[in-house]
């Protein structure tokens, strides 16, 4: 046995919670005490502390997400992952700046959590995963930029595994997607780092840092000494990253499916403390675009056949209690043969319409062998039953068909307009102020929020039963308002009784899904024009603003929202949350109203919102040149990426885990 060992003293300390640690004497070889995954146990509250200078420092951050932003050049929609994104710092500040799809990704379940905290404190929507770089839980071809920052490349023992995350980016990029990575420059690293050093990390902690390189030069050991001025030693950590020349850095990613690799920025962080940045000292930026063939519209393999849809409307022939006469009119069938020339220009499709409900179960076995999706615009619901609107889907979903728009749970969620300010109130969204009258309640004097106030019913969509003398300013309007309320839907069902706000009428359009490979696309914010009405009118956009020709409310307009960039930025946020927690899918409509403060307060979630040619969505449309038809088929393709639907088999089909 070799006596050289016995040099190596041993003791044990304890911590702050009287657990016993291991530390180390002096010893002679620092690569021998590096485990091969180090980097499960290293990054955890001892990490941000020794390395806070940096990784802690706001100005710091920012000033490096105004440097990648700028180098990256991508719009704010774009679906861009940090990889091993450590505390979130770099994914959080893009969310901060207006970045709107932006997911981190790291092993470390301490970081993860804290950057979670952060998201949610701050209400970004940001998420994060914890996962291993070289098997990533996303679909191919999802995203359009790719980061690694602040060195986080090259944790891993061989070369191999480099390439193994080199695989797994390329294969989640979109083609001629963008990798940014920013990585410690290897020559200057070798040529300058310090075997030695100590500094005081605040008045309570110091770290003493040894260093020395690999036996074979590829990677810098490092060894980390914490200790605090009463506890002792908190820790002693060893931990090895390999060291990448430029030149080295373009030949791996060039021959790994990359391509136009060029550095683009070198970054020397000031740190506050002016002490040592080790690793972090001198950095290379370097970007590249993926190399692989494009793929076509939508993620789907090329197919000579066209796209077989099946698309469900209304049925004519049936009673529809929420239309003037309860019946379809000339409008309905205009509006009806609009959506069919609009369908009908779009190439790559053939649409056949299936419009007697009775039918509808008989067809099912039909629409899943025929059929590559439907598109459901029975909005109506299953005979022209509102309150079954969740059905239709239901029966898709018994057959597993696959179809445009929300799921049953979705459909049911926000048709309860109650259920729905209770969600925005767990997600600390605000909405207005209000109470439900239960079928059981006979009397309203004890009202709990000030007049004015708004009366709807509780279940119900397309404004059916919202009119002028629904507004209410005292306590007897309000009664003779719930009475004809109960007399119009029945006894049975509840009614909200929400303040009436003063502010702009806004809606916010969403189209897309955010867990596919497309991305989630706002439309322009619009707001409701009431100057066209005459003084006294309730400013609302009720009943007779979609039904009644004849009525001073038919004049209204919708014009491009007025809005602040922050109030802009918040609207866009709570929407994006919302579609996700409602599991709202391939497009949205969010209703809200300022209050007299200019706070935004969310009214209403529409899930598969109205599809007519001059329904709000159209006109949201229009606003960024985006036809009626161009608009029906990026639904369409929503729907698609998100199921991958083609009789042809799909190259790979990758679950986004959760």
């Amino acid at each position: 046995m070799s006596m050289k060992k016995t040099r190596e003293n041993t003791s044990k300390c304890k911590t702050n919670n009287q657990r016993l640690i291991d530390v180390l004497g002096p010893i002679e070889n620092l690569e021998s005490y590096v485990k091969a995954d180090w980097w499960r146990h290293i990054f955890n509250a001892n990490y941000l502390r020794t390395d806070g200078d940096v990784v802690n420092d706001e100005n710091i951050t920012k000033h490096e997400v105004e440097i990648f932003s700028g180098l990256l050049d991508v719009d704010k929609e774009s679906f861009i992952l940090d990889l091993c994104c450590g505390q979130g710092r770099h994914v959080l500040e893009m969310a901060r700046q207006g970045y709107w799809n932006v997911h981190g990704l790291d092993r470390s379940h301490y970081l993860v959590n804290r950057a979670r905290t952060v998201a949610k404190k701050e209400g970004l929507h940001v998420s994060f995963k914890e996962g291993d770089a070289r098997k990533l839980p996303f679909p191919s071809d999802y995203f359009d930029v790719v980061t690694i920052l602040g060195n986080s490349f090259g944790y891993f023992e061989t070369r191999q595994d480099d390439i193994s995350v080199l695989e797994e980016i390329r294969r989640i990029l979109k083609p001629s997607g963008k990798l940014l990575i920013d990585i410690t420059d290897g020559d200057h690293m070798r040529a300058t780092f310090s075997p030695r050093s100590w500094e005081w990390i605040d008045k309570n902690y110091f770290v003493c840092r040894e260093r020395s390189l690999s036996s074979d030069d590829e990677r810098l050991i490092s060894r980390e000494v914490i200790t605090h001025v009463k506890q002792g030693v908190i820790a002693d950590q060893f931990y090895a990253e390999r060291l990448y020349s430029l030149d080295e850095l373009y030949s791996l990613l060039g021959q790994n499916g990359f391509k136009n690799i060029e550095q683009k920025h070198s970054m020397i962080p000031d740190s506050g403390r002016k002490q040592d940045l080790g690793m972090m000292a001198k950095r290379n930026i370097v970007m590249s675009l993926v190399d692989k063939p494009k793929i076509q519209s939508g993620n789907i393999v090329e197919s000579n056949e066209q796209l077989k849809i099946a698309v469900l409307l209304g049925d004519p022939d049936k009673y529809d209690n929420v239309k003037p006469g309860a019946v379809f009119d000339e409008d309905d069938h205009y509006t009806i043969n609009k959506l069919k020339q609009a369908l009908g220009s779009l190439e790559g499709y053939t649409f056949t319409y299936f419009n007697q409900h009775d039918s509808f179960l008989k067809n099912l076995g039909r629409w899943k062998r025929d059929y590559d999706l439907v598109f459901n615009l029975c909005d109506e619901g299953f005979n022209n039953n509102a309150n079954h609107e969740l059905h239709v889907p239901a029966m898709l979903e018994t057959m597993d068909i696959s179809y445009t728009g929300g799921n049953p749970q979705c459909l049911a969620y926000c048709y309860d307009k109650s259920l729905i300010r209770g969600l925005a109130g767990e997600m600390d969204i605000p909405v207005a102020n209000a109470y439900i009258v239960k079928p059981e309640d006979t009397t309203f004097i004890d009202i709990t929020i000030p007049f004015p106030v708004i009366i709807k019913p509780n279940f119900g969509d397309s404004s059916f039963g919202i009119t002028r003398n629904c507004v209410c300013y005292n306590v007897m309007e309000l009664e003779r308002a719930i009475l004809e309320s109960r007399q119009q839907f029945g006894y049975e069902s509840p009614i909200l009784v929400e303040q009436f706000l003063t502010g702009k009428d806004i809606s916010v359009g969403i189209i897309g899904n955010i867990n596919t490979s497309g991305n989630v696309e706002f439309l322009p914010i619009i707001e409701e024009d009431y100057t066209v009405l005459p003084e006294g009118f309730p400013r609302i956009c009720g009943y007779e603003a979609k039904w009644d020709p004849d009525s001073p409310y038919w004049k209204i307009t919708s014009i491009p929202a007025k809005l602040d960039d922050a109030t802009e930025q918040f609207l866009q946020a709570s929407c994006l949350k919302l579609f996700e927690r409602v599991e709202c899918r391939d497009y949205a409509r969010f209703d809200w109203r300022l209050d007299d403060k200019g706070t935004p307060r969310l009214l209403e979630v529409n899930p598969n919102p109205g599809w007519c040619w001059d329904g709000h969505l159209a006109k949201m449309a229009k606003l960024k040149d985006i036809s009626y038809a161009e608009l029906l088929d990026k639904i369409i393709q929503a729907a698609v990426e998100r199921r991958k639907i083609r009789k042809d088999k799909m190259q790979e089909d990758y679950a986004v885990c959760a």
